[in-house]
């Protein structure tokens, strides 16, 4: 109740505080268009048409109206992306449902390393006020990098051109928890030494206070063993910066860019668990506090020069790209009734400390020539990419007698050892690629088409030094050739068909290239790294159907399939595990074979037809299914939405220079299948709302809602030690978790100048 309160009284003191005469946005003044639509607005922003068959453009004046932080905020209100993350988390993007690694993720159109094992790149590391728009490009093209089997998603960073003139933005966040976070961001564009310079900063408090509540039995509709009350707060800053230079030089244009992203977290989960869910001191079972400090910095530099030459035009482009992730972790786990002796006669401290640091970088040489052949348009280049990542894991556990009671925290004896590398833990990985490729544009009538080709080669090293010197290094080295085409058929100037077919693939995620022998890490089975995994392949379609709906609308309608071979899954070896009978070795090898398809639609239109040119409406729906087989029969892709959709409006007001919206999410439920393990994760839907004032020519405040059904994420877990219990449905155990977040208020203040 205090929260409406609260809503309601700034909405109210935004709508009628200031003249509405003197509110009134006008063309005249020193901002630029773009800087009308960033900092006061005062009309709407809808989905742009491309002319690349199979994708979607969004500006980032599309969002804006929400008051994203990150590119994660944006990119959940667009077709066809889900996201597997905690309630208010929105970092591993799951373009069409599938695993992130799946989707390749690009920043200005190269690719950029990230810390995760399936090289995925988090989209929550990247603040929305870098950038320019985004574009869903759902299907390759040969001047692209192919590895991109659902999809890619490029997220255009602001140039030089962007702006002509300045703004601010300060404002604040406040959480469930009645603590408020601070965010401020400033940006520039213009004229400078010679040539378009833009700067711009961001600062920005970063908090996620969750809670959570486990319930496990030991069967489904079985007995209660305990439950699990959990506090788990997520809280930081992000910092980042960004330079674009643009100038001609010579015959040509130069342009030089760079960005810079730091996030420091903190992340606090403290538990109790109660022998059979009854919740007092004497049943205390275990108390754990599980700490995260986590550093990550994010950068990218580097320059292109584009000239004519021979006919054409040349293009170089020199990158470097990198990522370095710091993570220190400790978990220490008072157990007091876990055992057959209770407390105080036998009880145990456990105490676990992991330091994990992670360095990638990526330096990027592209060479392409572009020209005018006959009436088309011929691409053709070469690109190169030398990519090293280092990873560093190394941990120590610890175990003492303790004699405190429940609920107090012991003093612990002793010193702690010094730290090992856990196996796996220390490894170097080397990829040289190099991925020479041509494309060929043109049209016939009413037809646009192109073809392309290209080959992906790659040399891949891998040493791991907590392995026998004769299995630590290890060499590897595959090529891909990846043709693509499309078709655009336009029937009249506003309704058009595309179709787009296209061989792309997937590499093996980093961890199940070491050498490694895991113990104990699939239930009881040992899991056995393959460096000697090939790249899955996939072939894909998109059929799409397009719209204009007068000025500004367009309605699509996209069917997607894809077929994919060589699935790295889980095989057994047939060797007996650490743990004996009934357990093994298990490896990932290129054994599966699945398929994935689905139809998407999206809408995003003024209601100018019903005589409300003020109001817009957006809408977009995605079907999802697929199939694959596994050790265990039959099964969709892991964690595989089975739908997800976002409906919202817009309305503004003229005469209050005001402007007020809503929009609601909601993504299916998903299940995913490993051996020991299988889940079922379910999300409530997700009601955001906004409502600003413009205050005259260069100020707009913006309040805005996120979360405000407060819902939750729902997990059922079905756990089992053997792949014969797991048949069998012998469970060792079976839990119900639930989480929740909050509602978040956020306040904001632009000005332009």
């Amino acid at each position: 109740m205090r929260h409406t309160h609260l809503a309601a009284s700034i909405a109210a003191v935004l709508v009628i505080g200031c003249d509405p005469a003197a509110a009134q946005q006008t063309s005249s003044g020193d901002a630029s268009r773009e800087l009308d639509k960033i900092v006061v607005q005062g009309e709407i922003t809808y989905r742009d048409r491309t002319e690349e068959a199979s994708t979607l453009v969004y500006d980032l004046e599309y969002f804006q109206r929400f008051e994203p932080l990150t590119v994660g905020d944006m990119l959940k209100r667009v077709p066809s992306v889900a996201f597997l993350s905690d309630v208010l988390e929105y970092d591993g993007v799951r373009l069409r449902g599938l695993d992130p690694g799946y989707t390749q993720i690009l920043i200005n159109g190269k690719r950029v390393p990230g810390g995760e094992t399936d090289r995925s790149f988090f989209v929550d590391r990247i603040p929305a006020e870098l950038v320019e728009r985004i574009e869903i490009i759902r299907s390759a093209s040969a001047d692209r990098s192919g590895d991109a089997v659902t999809g890619s998603l490029n997220i255009v960073l602001r140039d030089g051109y962007a702006l002509d003139g300045g703004y601010l933005r300060a404002g604040g966040l406040h959480y469930e928890d009645d603590r408020i976070e601070p965010s401020l961001s400033a940006v520039w564009g213009g004229e400078a030494l010679g040539g378009q310079l833009l700067l711009g900063a961001n600062a920005q408090g970063r908090r996620n206070p969750k809670q959570k509540f486990s319930q496990r039995f030991d069967a489904p509709n079985g007995e209660l063993d305990n439950t699990e009350v959990q506090s788990d707060i997520r809280s930081g800053e992000d910092y980042s910066f960004n330079l674009d230079y643009t100038a001609d030089a010579g015959e040509g244009q130069l342009n030089l860019y760079a960005f810079f992203v730091r996030t420091d977290r903190y992340q606090n989960e403290d538990s109790i668990e109660y022998v059979a869910g009854i919740e007092t001191a004497e049943n205390i079972d275990t108390i754990n506090a599980n700490d995260e400090d986590i550093r990550t910095d994010t950068w990218s530099v580097g320059g292109e020069y584009e000239f004519p030459m021979a006919g054409g035009d040349t293009r170089v482009r020199l990158g470097y790209a990198a990522f370095d992730d710091d993570v220190f972790e400790f978990e220490d786990e008072f157990e007091y009734l876990r055992d057959d002796i209770p407390f105080p006669e036998d009880d145990r401290f456990t105490g676990d400390r992991t330091y994990t640091d992670i360095e990638d970088d990526e330096i990027n040489i592209e060479l392409r020539h572009t020209r005018d052949l006959g009436e088309n348009r011929l691409k053709f280049g070469v690109d190169y990419t030398q990519k090293q990542r280092d990873t560093a894991i190394l941990s120590q556990r610890n175990r003492f007698t303790i004699p405190d009671a429940p609920g107090t925290r012991p003093v612990i004896p002793g010193t702690f050892d010094d730290f090992e590398a856990e196996p796996g833990g220390i490894n170097r990985i080397d990829e040289d690629r190099i991925e020479p490729f041509v494309r060929l544009d043109g049209e016939s009538g009413s037809i646009e088409w192109q073809v392309g080709l290209r080959y992906q080669y790659t040399d891949l090293e891998i040493f791991d030094a907590t392995v026998d010197a004769d299995v630590a290094r290890q060499d590897n080295s595959f090529g891909a050739l990846l043709p693509s085409g499309s078709l655009i058929f336009n029937l009249d100037d506003d309704r058009r068909v595309t179709l787009s077919l296209a061989r792309t693939m997937r590499r093996a995620n980093f961890d199940q290239l070491s050498p490694a022998l895991l113990e104990g890490e699939l239930g009881d089975n040992d899991l056995l790294g393959n460096p000697q995994l090939e790249p899955e392949d996939a072939w894909g379609i998109d059929l799409g159907y397009e719209v204009r709906l007068g000025r500004d609308g367009v309605v699509g309608v996209n069917g997607f399939y894809r077929d994919i071979q060589d699935l790295i899954e889980i095989a057994n070896t047939g060797l007996a595990g650490d743990e004996g009978p009934g357990t093994f070795v298990l490896q990932p090898q290129n054994t599966g074979d699945g398929r994935v398809w689905g139809v998407e639609l999206d809408l995003s239109t003024p209601l100018t037809a019903f005589g409300m040119e003020n109001t817009g409406v957006f809408f977009n729906y995605s079907w999802l299914d697929s199939e694959i087989e596994d050790f265990a029969g039959t099964r969709r892709f892991n964690d595989q939405s089975n739908y997800v959709y976002n409906v919202g409006f817009i309305q503004e007001l003229p005469e209050l220079a005001a402007a007020f919206g809503v929009t609601y999410r909601k993504q299916g439920d998903a299940y995913g299948r490993i051996v020991a393990e299988e889940v079922r994760t379910s999300y409530d839907g997700d009601l955001e709302a906004f409502v600003e004032k413009r205050l005259g020519e260069r100020w707009t405040v913006r309040l805005t809602g996120s979360n405000l059904l407060d819902a939750s994420k729902d997990e059922v877990f079905d756990k089992f030690n053997t792949f014969e219990e797991q048949f069998e449905r012998n469970y060792d155990e079976y839990e119900l978790e639930t989480e929740t977040g909050g509602r978040v208020y956020q306040l904001m203040f632009r000005y332009a100048f």
